[in-house]
């Protein structure tokens, strides 16, 4: 018997996702609630998150090759907020044919519905010409994942003033796609769309908010309020902060650490940034100035500075935020939505640094809801961010905010409305169909 809820009938799900963990975890929480139903599920991801998806008990199936992966990440580009979209747009080119020929080779009779992260999209419509039947569900981590011209409006690292006319904010946009995006991406999408006998597009993004039979945001509105230019139609959740280790006890080093002296600051720059030797050089100057410890989390040791006769710091490649982060003091990182939503949950203050994509529009949210402030990475100087931790640690209204957040993201996420929305979307499709 399927439990409470589940679907009349077994789908395969082809969950697609790209990108850094962070970019991962959300949809394999997602993914294991669809299993929960009853659905059967495929995750196309980078190869170097293949233990982490089969840990969680999914079929994997790799995007590229970790030889791949590992080229893109050291490509110092995809944290320049100009260069960013066309380093990981070639960087994950080849999934313009990875996705498509999976699709194909499923059976043609087999029911089957595609969840994408936003980078994936292209792909799907590109798969749609193989399985015209088949739904497409873009799922979206962040909100600047998707294009508004309302506020906020943050366009990379700026913010834009409030008072800036619509028409000005669409000419901005366009201005922003004919110089950064859609030289390159609508040439190479366009070739892969020629041999599926599809017609060209003439911007990228606007083509990626049409594909979708179905959006969802993977993010609370309080977070963020819906957009009424968004893509429709769409259906909300909250984080689906997802855990691979919920029980691992956590190092004893680790566990010495904390034990031995005040709550630390916790550092890291994200999973994926392998050019973070400035941003560790600075933190170091900001504890010492501050007379605080911390912890410097980042799985490339060689961009640490010395610190190995250094009690009041320590290195870690790897720690489960859930685990960590309610016993830090507060969390300097890059802004990505993973780290943003666990800090938020743990409820502590957070001093974002952010580089490039979503992490700038995540800062100034969290700026927003006066849990943390956002300060760009080449104003990050030891003396910044002291002068800005002094004043998070120490500052009674950012931690009583810091416990509103933290008790709106108690239990366990809730995406049984996005699930609901998306087993409608097939019985909708399937009736039409007939």
């Amino acid at each position: 018997m399927n439990p409470e809820g589940a679907a009349q009938e077994s789908v395969h799900i082809i969950v697609v996702s790209v990108g850094t963990i962070g970019d991962v975890q959300p949809f394999i929480g997602l993914a294991l609630a669809l299993t929960q139903r009853g659905h059967r599920i495929s995750f196309l991801a980078p190869a170097v998150h293949e233990g982490l998806i089969r840990n969680a008990g999914l079929a994997f199936h790799p995007l590229g090759s970790r030889e791949d992966y590992h080229a893109l990440i050291n490509n110092p580009d995809i944290w320049d907020s100009k260069k960013a979209f066309a380093a990981l747009w070639r960087g994950t080119l080849g999934n313009l044919r990875q996705i498509p020929e999976f699709i194909q080779s499923l059976p043609a009779e087999e029911p089957c519905l595609l969840l994408s992260h936003p980078f994936g999209l292209p792909a799907a419509a590109l798969a749609r010409a193989v399985r015209q039947d088949m739904p497409i569900v873009g799922a979206y981590v962040a909100p600047a994942n998707m294009r508004t011209v309302h506020n906020p409006l943050v366009i990379g690292p700026f913010l834009v003033p409030r008072w800036l006319p619509t028409s000005w904010r669409r000419w901005v946009w366009k201005r922003v796609d004919a110089r950064f995006v859609d030289p390159f991406a609508c040439f190479d999408l366009n070739a892969e769309r020629r041999l599926k006998g599809l017609r060209p597009i003439a911007r990228v993004i606007e083509h990626m908010h049409t594909v979708a039979d179905l959006s969802l945001t993977l993010f609370p509105t309080w977070f963020a309020k819906d957009q009424p230019d968004w893509p429709q139609p769409r259906c909300g959740a909250d984080f689906p902060l997802y855990e691979p280790h919920p029980n691992q006890e956590l190092p004893v080093e680790l566990e010495q650490f904390l034990a031995g002296g005040d709550a630390p600051i916790v550092f890291t720059p994200g999973t994926g940034h392998r050019h973070a030797r400035g941003y560790f050089a600075q933190a170091l100057d900001a504890v010492t100035q501050l007379g605080r410890r911390a912890i410097f989390l980042t799985p490339f040791a060689a961009q640490l500075p010395d610190i190995s006769a250094n009690d009041a710091v320590l290195w870690q490649s790897y720690v489960p935020m859930r685990q960590l982060l309610p016993r830090a003091a507060a969390i300097v990182h890059h802004g990505g939505i993973g780290t943003t939503a666990e800090a938020l949950r743990a409820g502590i203050p957070q001093l974002v640094v952010p580089l490039a994509h979503d992490q700038f529009d995540n800062g100034a949210r969290i700026e927003a809801l006066g849990v943390g402030r956002s300060i760009k990475a080449n104003r990050a100087s030891g003396a910044t961010l002291k002068s800005a931790l002094a004043s998070l640690t120490t500052s009674q209204t950012v931690n009583a905010q810091c416990k509103a957040a933290a008790m709106r993201l108690t239990g366990t996420p809730d995406l049984s409305a996005v699930c609901d929305a998306m087993e409608m979307l097939l019985r909708t499709k399937r009736q039409a169909s007939t």
